[in-house]
């Protein structure tokens, strides 16, 4: 398997001047593409980085993204790649906890950073900067094992952690995502979610096959649907969240949807009563996978034509992994019993950035424990039944709140819901629910708790519904489970 940049510079040279990049009114050809990564990445060598060094970037959505990922991977650099629409102070943590050796981002956002480190601001700081270097190739060995980016988990669980993505591991992501979303050259792909995420993995798909990309700086639902109709965009990278808001868009029912042929969604569940609304909307057109920054995008995929008869289950095994299903032992259990998902494959990550101790209990025998439960079916389709520390357990019998969240989704006034644990002094804990209703619809606590009576057990239904305006999401689009949850539990102490 080759490196990023060696594959991506010969793409380049075959797709000259079919167009690469349109960020609004800009845009670049791969020739262009070509000229300008190779410029940066003489640029960022010129800053006395030497292969290995680390590039922060923190910015929204915009092309330079993509010029970046080509750069650093043709330089034999890293990227640590900051999401946006995190707290200045998390940007911190992750800039000192890689040493980053520069950063390169917008103003208004390094601003509120305390950089000790040479920074470049995009606009004409940095088209200087790179104009003034040659666009030649740099002689930098890179391997495919070498590390290419140091990407931070949301820290659910303590401080974020930099799982290490090599080249090997992009390439593997990149060529499934291809697969598994039937993409070829004459598709379009568009980036509404954030490029520092699960969209980035589609962008380097694109890269791989030299492809247009169309940039998004945020996701307007409107704007959104008018871009797809007018640049015949194919492929998107979405949140449910954002599913969820292109389905009730107004302006929906009078676009020319015609092109779009593929959205992958991922990064959060979606309610199966939800995932059926969408297909009745818009047809076949979703891929759902599930995967983890650890394993990026496809430990799981279920193509298109498969989701509509499996709403509950998140795939088969992706074509770079092996997965199982394992007891708290570590031994395989069999097919409808729950249990842990581990996998292994070149997706996996080499391990935490500067955490031996958290690459240890994550990768055990060369199988990433992915912390999240579920079941298989005869088949061999992955059902994921919730996080293992998401479990609430009450009076000693286990209560997974996707089960329960499922049911509560049924209901139609129902838009999104949260379930979680709270103490219980009798229990230890018992099952707590809160729920967003769609606009003007209206619907009783009582009715709720009946209706998870009709579908669940006793145990399982929850003692506390309460209706709320809205879930804090982070900014990938996830429901912070973990933060609703601790409000009641620091109640207690």
């Amino acid at each position: 398997m080759e490196t990023l940049g060696k594959v991506y510079l010969k793409t380049f040279n075959k797709r000259t001047n079919e167009q690469a990049l349109l960020d609004g009114s800009k845009a670049y050809t791969f020739s262009q593409l070509k000229e300008r990564s190779l410029r940066l990445a003489n640029a960022l060598i010129s800053q006395r980085l030497s292969k290995g060094d680390r590039v922060a970037i923190l910015m929204s959505n915009r092309m330079e993204h993509i010029e970046l990922d080509v750069a650093i991977a043709i330089a034999g650099l890293i990227k640590v790649p900051l999401n946006y629409r995190l707290h200045p102070k998390e940007h911190q943590y992750a800039l000192e906890d890689s040493g980053a050796s520069i950063l390169i981002g917008e103003d208004y956002l390094i601003e509120h950073v305390n950089c000790k480190i040479p920074v470049v601001k995009v606009g004409n700081e940095y088209e200087a900067w790179i104009a003034s270097f040659p666009n030649s190739e740099p002689k930098i060995e890179v391997q495919e094992n070498d590390v290419y980016a140091i990407m931070y988990t949301s820290g659910t669980t303590g401080r974020p952690k930099g799982a290490m993505l090599s080249h090997r591991n992009f390439i593997s992501s990149s060529l499934a995502l291809i697969t598994t979303c039937d993409m070829t050259q004459e598709d379009v792909v568009g980036h509404a979610a954030p490029l520092t995420h699960g969209s980035n993995f589609l962008a380097h798909s694109a890269l791989l096959l030299g492809i247009k990309q169309v940039i998004f700086n945020k996701f307007e639902p409107e704007y959104f649907l008018e871009s797809i109709e007018k640049e015949r965009i194919t492929t998107f990278f979405l949140v449910p969240t954002m599913v969820n808001l292109m389905i009730h868009e107004e302006s929906l029912p009078s676009r020319d949807l015609s092109s779009l042929k593929t959205i992958n969604m991922a990064g959060a569940p979606m309610a199966s009563e939800k995932i059926k609304l969408a297909l009745d909307i818009l047809g076949p057109k979703i891929v759902e996978t599930f995967g983890q920054i650890e394993a990026p995008m496809t430990i799981t995929a279920m193509p298109r034509h498969e989701l509509g008869k499996r709403l509950a289950s998140c795939g088969a095994p992706g074509p770079f992994v092996e997965v199982k299903i394992v007891d708290d032992h570590g031994k395989e259990v069999s097919s409808g019993n729950i249990g842990e998902i581990i996998c292994r494959g070149s997706l996996v990550m080499k391990g935490y950035w500067n955490n031996e101790e958290a690459t240890a209990d994550a990768i055990k025998n060369g199988w990433l424990h992915t912390g999240d439960l579920g079941w298989a079916d005869e088949n061999g389709f992955l059902h994921i039944v919730d996080r293992k520390k998401d479990v609430i357990i009450s009076g000693g019998a286990n209560t997974y709140p996707r089960e329960v969240e499922e049911v509560l989704n049924l209901h139609p006034a129902v838009k999104e819901t949260c379930v979680f644990g709270v103490p219980d002094e009798k229990w230890g804990e018992s099952v707590c629910a809160h729920v967003v209703l769609r606009d003007e619809e209206h619907v009783t606590v009582q009715e709720l708790i009946d209706l998870c009576k009709e579908h669940l057990a006793s145990f399982k239904k929850p003692k506390q519904i309460y209706i709320v305006d809205r879930l804090p999401k982070s900014s990938y689009g996830k429901i912070m489970r973990k933060e609703i949850r601790e409000s009641y539990w620091r109640k207690t102490v």
